[in-house]
C-alpha cells in the first residue's frame, strides 16, 4: 500500500490527500537540498490542486516544493495521460536567498560553534535581513519560517560571506563541520522550521553506547554495491594565499603531510579580509583564522576519493493472524475473533534503528573492506511494485555538471568581492 501524502498550499493550508499517484522518488540530502519527482495521472484524486509553489508532504521531514510541472512523454516521446511534477525539498527556501551583508561592511562575519555561525545567515537573510540600494528589507522576510533554539553544537566555524546563495552556504558549511541542516514543517503551528543535527554514531566500535548498525551483503540489507577509492585528484596540502602583494602577501599552510604522501595546492583567498562588522580593521590572527577555514574548506574537497553506493534493501513485512475464540453461534459454529499482526522482519528497520546523517559501518567480506561512513543522500522510491531505498554513504559521486559549480565556485569569489 502506498504512503498517502498531503497536498498544502504555500501558507500550509492541508488542500487534500492522497494516494491516488503512480510513482514519487524523493531525495534527502545530509549536507545539500534534495529534491523529488511525482507521478499521477491526470483524473487522479488532488492532481487538478498540484500547483507550482505548493507543498507535498509524506511526513513533516519529508516535504517537497512544486517547481515544475509538464506532461509526461512516453519511452517513444508520445504524449501520455499523466502529469510530472518535480521540484526541491523544503530546504529548497534557503535557496532563494543571497547573503547580504550588513550595510557597514563588505562581508558578513561570523565565528562561533557551527549551529551559531549556521543559523546567524538564515538570521540575518530570512528572519532580519539587510537589503542593498535602500529597498525595504522587509520583503525579504521568508513568511512562516521559524529558527529553532540555538544550542550550540559542533565544532568551531569561522565564516564570511557576500552575496552567495544561503543554501549552498549552508551546505559548504555543513560538509566542513558535518553538521547537517533541515527544514521542515510544523503543522500544528503553521510554521516553517530550520534546524541543524548531528547524526548518531552508529558504528562497531562506537563510544556512545548506541547499538552498531551495519551494512553489508551478508546481512542481507544492501545490494547493488558500487565503490570507488581514487586518489588521482587528491591534494593534502594547502598553501593560502590572502590579501597583499608580493612578499607582503598573508599565507598559511593548511595540512601536515610528508614527503612521498605530500601533495600540494595553492588556494586563491585574497577576497579574505579588511574589517570585521563593527569596522574595525582585522588583525592577522584573525584573517588568519578565516583562510584557515577557507582552506580546510577547499581541502575538504580535494580528499582522496571514496564513493560507496547501495539499493537499501526493503524491509521484509511479515503478516499473521490471532484468532481467540469467543463461544457459539450454535451448536454448529464457533465465533472467533481474527487480528491481524504486521511485524518487520529485518536487521535493521529504516526510520528506526538509522536515518539520514547517522554514521554507520560499511562492508564487503569479498571486496577485503570495511569502513565507518556517514549516510549522506536517501532516496525513496515509491512505487505500483513497492517501496525500493537508496543510499550514499560519506562522498556522493560528482558529476559533470558539479565538477563545473565546483571550478566556477572558486572564481566566484573574486566576482562578488
Amino acid at each position: 500500500m502506498k504512503q498517502p501524502i498531503n497536498i498544502l498550499t504555500k501558507e500550509l493550508d492541508v488542500l487534500s490527500q492522497t494516494t491516488d499517484y503512480k510513482s514519487l522518488i524523493f531525495t534527502r540530502s545530509w549536507h545539500g537540498v534534495g529534491d523529488f519527482e511525482l507521478v499521477m495521472h491526470r483524473d487522479a484524486v488532488g492532481a487538478d490542486q498540484i500547483k507550482k509553489n505548493c507543498l507535498v508532504a509524506l511526513d513533516k521531514n519529508k516535504v517537497g516544493i512544486v517547481r515544475h510541472r509538464e506532461i509526461q512523454l512516453d519511452q517513444n516521446g508520445k504524449i501520455t495521460e499523466n502529469w510530472l511534477f518535480k521540484g526541491t525539498t523544503l530546504k529548497g527556501l534557503i535557496a532563494k536567498r543571497k547573503t547580504v551583508p550588513p550595510p557597514h561592511t563588505a562581508y558578513d562575519r561570523r565565528s562561533g560553534p557551527a549551529e551559531t555561525v549556521m543559523k546567524h545567515y538564515i538570521t540575518n537573510n530570512f528572519i532580519e535581513p539587510y537589503a542593498i540600494d535602500g529597498e525595504d528589507a522587509e520583503k525579504r522576510i521568508m513568511p512562516n519560517l521559524v529558527i529553532s533554539p540555538d544550542q550550540e553544537r559542533g565544532p568551531h566555524l569561522s565564516w564570511q560571506s557576500r552575496l552567495k546563495n544561503v543554501a549552498e552556504e549552508e551546505e559548504e558549511m555543513s560538509k566542513a563541520t558535518g553538521i547537517g541542516w533541515d527544514v521542515y514543517l510544523d503543522s500544528d503551528n503553521k510554521q516553517i522550521i530550520f534546524d541543524v543535527f548531528e547524526g548518531n554514531d552508529l558504528t562497531v566500535n562506537n563510544s556512545a553506547g548506541n547499538s552498531p548498525v551495519y551494512f553489508a551483503p551478508e546481512f542481507g540489507n544492501v545490494k547493488g554495491q558500487s565503490y570507488v577509492d581514487s586518489g588521482l585528484n587528491m591534494k593534502n596540502i594547502g598553501y593560502v594565499g590572502g590579501q597583499g602583494e608580493g612578499v607582503d602577501r598573508l599565507f598559511v599552510v593548511v595540512g601536515d603531510a610528508t614527503g612521498w604522501e605530500r601533495d600540494e595546492t595553492f588556494i586563491d583567498a585574497r577576497d579574505l579580509g579588511g574589517e570585521d562588522e563593527d569596522e574595525q580593521e582585522l588583525t592577522e590572527e584573525e584573517e588568519r583564522e578565516l583562510l584557515e577555514t577557507r582552506g580546510q574548506q577547499r581541502m575538504a574537497e580535494l580528499v582522496n576519493e571514496e564513493y560507496f553506493e547501495a539499493e537499501i534493501m526493503t524491509p521484509v513485512i511479515k503478516t499473521t493472524y490471532n484468532e481467540e475464540f469467543k463461544g457459539f453461534f450454535n451448536e454448529m459454529q464457533p465465533i472467533y475473533s481474527r487480528e491481524k499482526e504486521t511485524k518487520v522482519i529485518s536487521p535493521f528497520v529504516y526510520g528506526e534503528d538509522w536515518n539520514l546523517g547517522d554514521i554507520c559501518t560499511v562492508m564487503n567480506k569479498k571486496w577485503g573492506f570495511i569502513v565507518d561512513q556517514r549516510i549522506t543522500e536517501l532516496t525513496e522510491i515509491h512505487e505500483p511494485s513497492g517501496f525500493s531505498l537508496e543510499g550514499v554513504f560519506g562522498q556522493k559521486r560528482p558529476t559533470l555538471i558539479s565538477k563545473i559549480k565546483s571550478e566556477f565556485k572558486q572564481h566566484e569569489n573574486e566576482l562578488t568581492r
